[in-house]
């Protein structure tokens, strides 16, 4: 018999976490308790914010069910190693819709990983390779979780960076955010050498070292890390204004569309108009358009339809096929 009321707790939550409904017999012979003792259990575990469901019947049963509010996990070593090693997948590319969140996800779960869980976790992933778009620069997940960590304990991070033009330097930030663009993971941060706002490539740092040392935040000039990394990308760079109409509904290419390029306007009928600034190379935005896979047509910027045109004549001699 479980006489140990915590040990016992946190076995039933795993239990319950199981989708499926347990009978209150099972689960007594499961902890070998007593029909009562479990019931006192899921009224603790009620008490602590987990939603359990009882059902009425001859034997009554148990679920857990959502509830409004995300409590506590209880994971079990195969399970922790999984998401782990889910996380760290998509946090070592840029993936749209892998954000910051996934990154901070991680940092937390791996700070209390058992060092047997780090280890298996370091060895499955040195021993496969994702398949990815390449399209986007592949980081260490130690550095992300590292600058994770920082950002949310609000403390001074060094590390070296090597510059678009190749020049390596030394910096000491505050860090503020982690912004995903969907091909690559930007840090934003007060550089306390530089005394500004800076924006950083996270593939383009090594070393990364919390110092221990905490801060108070400082206000961003922009109020967004994404308005601000966009801002800053915009001035170093060529940028263009975006028209493209589509034939296509607008959830369609909403879907299909990554959100840097602009956000789709409905033109009814089936059709949508797509309108933002983008700086990226031309042939790279008619690559990007092509792939969504539906018709479209480019209205601005001319480099752009130049491109297009390029791009179309260029697959059609590679089928074979006369221009």
């Amino acid at each position: 018999m479980t006489t140990d009321t915590p040990a016992r707790l946190l076995t039933l939550l795993s239990l319950l976490q199981t989708p499926r409904e347990w009978p209150g017999g099972e689960l007594a012979d499961r902890l070998q308790v007593s029909r009562r003792t479990v019931r006192r259990d899921i009224d603790r575990l009620r008490d602590l914010g987990y939603p359990v469901q009882a059902t009425k019947g001859s034997d009554g049963g148990y679920r857990l069910v959502a509830g409004k509010a995300m409590p506590p996990l209880v994971l079990d070593d195969e399970e922790a190693v999984a998401i782990a090693v889910g996380l760290r997948a998509g946090a070592g590319h840029a993936v749209e819709g892998v954000d910051e969140a996934s990154v901070r996800a991680l940092a937390k779960l791996e700070q209390v990983l058992p060092s047997r869980l780090r280890h298996r976790v370091s060895t499955l992933q040195a021993a496969t390779t994702p398949l990815t778009s390449g399209d986007g620069a592949s980081i260490p997940t130690g550095t992300l979780t590292v600058m994770a960590s920082t950002v949310a304990g609000h403390e001074r991070l060094r590390f070296a960076y090597r510059a678009k033009d190749g020049a390596a330097s030394r910096r000491v930030v505050e860090p503020y955010r982690l912004v995903s663009t969907g091909r690559r993971w930007y840090l934003v941060a007060y550089d306390l050498d530089r005394g500004d706002w800076r924006t950083f490539r996270v593939d383009r740092v090594s070393e990364p070292f919390a110092t221990g040392a905490r801060f108070a935040p400082r206000d961003l000039p922009t109020g967004s890390a994404a308005e601000f990394l966009r801002q800053s990308m915009y001035r170093r760079q060529e940028t263009y204004e975006l028209v493209v109409t589509f034939e296509a509904d607008v959830s369609v290419v909403a879907a299909r569309v990554p959100a840097w390029m602009g956000v789709p306007e409905s033109l009814g009928e089936g059709r949508c108009r797509l309108r933002g600034a983008v700086g990226d190379a031309v042939e790279w935005m008619a690559v990007r358009l092509a792939m969504t896979g539906v018709e479209f047509r480019v209205e601005e910027p001319p480099e752009l339809v130049s491109a297009v045109r390029e791009l179309g004549g260029r697959l059609v001699r590679a089928s074979g096929d006369a221009a």
